[in-house]
């Protein structure tokens, strides 16, 4: 870390453009804090994550929220010969607290393909909420494999691979503090394949 309290140059330096700032997102994640706080008034949500990237916008996104809230996390792990057509999902780590009659807000990162959260949603309809919704910080509609509407959007996405604020490359790039696109080279550096980001 720098005397800013930020990364690194050589870290920072993997950059090619920054998409949204940190200021940008802050006031995001506020304004979306407040419209869930009105919109599940009186009813005390739980929101659920995944495990890792969602971790970051988690911890923000309560701070925001006003009302009386239970949060829960899964883990997932996705294999197959193709994560974007053909990947199956396998959950690694499952909810501790019962969804039966609950108001449930899905909260999500990233939503690329849509794979992933389609199978995730399907499988907690299953254990009889009270709703289901979806919140996403970021929103990649034009890589959509099917309908999905979230609920409640950051910021859309152009398709790009982005990195920082809980998206990472190779585990890397997840503690920027905004959103940006890597440089050619950081990617080559690493030699591992561009996927998408479910």
């Amino acid at each position: 870390m720098n005397d800013n309290g930020h990364p690194d140059n050589t870290f920072l330096d993997d950059i090619a453009e920054v998409l949204i700032t940190e200021e940008e997102i802050q006031a995001r994640i506020a304004e979306l804090g407040a419209q869930i706080s009105a919109d599940y008034s009186g009813m005390s949500p739980l929101l659920v994550g995944v495990l890792r990237g969602v971790f970051i916008f988690m911890a923000d996104l309560v701070r925001t929220i006003t009302i009386p809230i239970h949060v829960d996390f899964i883990g997932i792990t996705r294999y197959g010969p193709s994560t974007r057509t053909q990947g199956v999902v396998r959950f690694t780590k499952d909810m501790d607290i019962c969804i039966q009659g609950r108001h449930v807000l899905f909260v999500e990162d990233v939503i690329d393909t849509g794979l992933s959260l389609r199978y995730i949603l399907r499988t907690l309809e299953t254990r009889y909420p009270a709703s289901l919704r979806v919140c996403t910080l970021f929103n990649k509609p034009r890589t959509r494999l099917f309908d999905l509407e979230p609920a409640y959007t950051g910021f859309m996405l152009p398709d790009r691979f982005v990195v920082g604020y809980g998206l990472d490359y190779d585990e890397r790039y997840r503690n920027l503090p905004f959103v940006g696109i890597l440089k050619e080279d950081a990617i080559t550096q690493r030699r591992l394949p561009i996927g998408t980001q479910t």
